[in-house]
């Protein structure tokens, strides 16, 4: 079983669709994603996933290819938030945000986290940043905890998708007890 980071660093050199401005980012990365993938396999969370509305479509693109069949292992419990509460936009108060946690314990008794992407000012980006386990890809905030990223590069859907091609392939590489993503 490889190193996860080592791994890492392996699969971005190799890989000719992710680019090298990913290895870059690898001590930021290789805490995040394990962790995120610890919940997911050791704990059992499920991954509410929660876009600002510019990436709605990189929501779409993650819902359709996370579950392919192609990939030969079991279907992985990721989700759009907006099926559990369409009205995230409205939330005001600490009594709302109370009653959408409570919501979510008596929905996911194994434990959820939020996987965030977007600008980090968004209201949508709230539960995720008050949620300890959140995955968080947030835009135009140095933000510990999260990978960081602008806004305004002109590369940012291309880095997007070479992020979830990265993410994507360490599930499985974890999944099948290729890498140990706690060391």
């Amino acid at each position: 079983m490889q190193e996860f980071l080592n791994w890492t660093v392996d699969l971005i050199r190799q890989d000719k669709v992710i680019s090298p401005w990913l290895e870059e980012k690898k001590f930021e990365w290789a805490p995040l994603v394990s962790k995120n993938i610890t919940n997911i396999l050791d704990r059992n969370y499920s991954v509410l996933i929660v876009t600002d509305s510019d990436r709605d479509w990189f929501l779409n693109y993650i819902l359709s290819n996370i579950n392919l069949a192609k990939y030969n292992r079991p279907y992985l419990p990721f989700y759009d938030f907006r099926a559990f509460f369409k009205n995230i936009n409205s939330v005001r108060s600490e009594d709302d945000i109370q009653n959408i946690k409570d919501m979510l314990k008596i929905s996911f008794p194994s434990g959820y986290c939020f996987w965030y992407i977007g600008k980090s000012q968004d209201p949508k980006a709230t539960f995720a940043k008050i949620t300890k386990s959140s995955f968080l890809w947030i835009f135009d905030e140095e933000r510990q905890g999260a990978i960081n990223l602008k806004s305004n590069d002109d590369e940012l859907d291309i880095k997007l998708l070479q992020m979830f091609r990265l993410y994507n392939k360490t599930l499985s590489a974890a999944l099948f007890a290729q890498i140990n993503v706690e060391n």
